[in-house]
């Protein structure tokens, strides 16, 4: 039973359903990245690359031959993460046009360097090459003092045609009531947690589920704001070579 909870409670913060409304605090977020990673997913294929991959958490939306996971080397990261490959943060382990399609999910803000991972993410795509990268905009620090950037939606499109990529569709998630609703739950959960995950549950669901419920309802009826939003979602396609 304790097993299957864990489960449940895991593919919840990644995945929400119904029951994410109750139990996470950062629905709005996760289902957000969850659906449009979900919508971009068929047009990655092959072998693929994630780029600080983590735990992996979205592996399973795409049907590719191969999916290699890289990440910082650091001690930490050994132990909890499930990197196939770690590096140093410049050059990737891997020869010239190796990789179908490269993922890299709200990990460029952790880039003090944007213009050596964007080379290398280039540098290890074949031609005409898929990159799906996921980047917050409206969003707290985090993982500190790793936090470096963020960026607005022209200067992502800057950055990827300055490196030899052509977008194919861009995405705004969470341009709309949610996103309010959403940051006075990562508010009250940073002010809120503790070490004990189910103190944590009981005050989310106490606390920040009705917010969750809130901001549905209202986001059905309240208009959008594009210039407001959770994460920028981008399917891109390697165009030519980024020296």
């Amino acid at each position: 039973m304790k097993i299957k909870f864990k489960q449940l409670f895991e593919r919840e913060q990644f995945y929400p359903s119904l029951l994410g409304l109750f139990i996470n605090p950062f629905y709005f977020a996760r289902k957000g990245l969850a659906e449009n990673i979900h919508d971009f997913s068929p047009f990655v294929t092959g072998k693929i690359l994630d780029v600080g991959c983590g735990s992996k958490p979205y592996q399973k939306l795409f049907n590719v031959s191969e999916y290699i996971g890289l990440e910082i080397d650091s001690e930490d990261n050994r132990k909890n993460k499930k990197a196939d490959y770690f590096y140093q943060g410049d050059n990737f382990p891997f020869i010239d046009e190796e990789f179908d399609s490269v993922i890299s999910n709200e990990v460029l803000e952790h880039i003090f360097n944007p213009d050596i991972f964007l080379s290398e993410v280039n540098r290890v795509l074949k031609p005409q090459g898929i990159l799906l990268i996921t980047v917050p905009f409206v969003w707290d620090e985090h993982e500190q003092p790793y936090d470096y950037a963020r960026y607005s939606s022209f200067g992502l499109k800057h950055l990827l045609k300055k490196h030899g990529f052509k977008i194919l569709e861009y995405r705004k998630s969470m341009n709309d009531i949610r996103i309010i609703f959403q940051l006075i739950n990562a508010y009250l959960y940073k002010k809120t947690v503790t070490s004990n995950q189910y103190v944590n549950l009981i005050t989310t669901i106490s606390l920040m589920s009705p917010f969750n419920i809130l901001g549905e309802l209202l986001s059905k009826i309240l208009p959008k704001n594009d210039d407001l939003y959770l994460d920028s979602i981008i399917l891109a396609q390697k165009e030519k070579i980024y020296e």
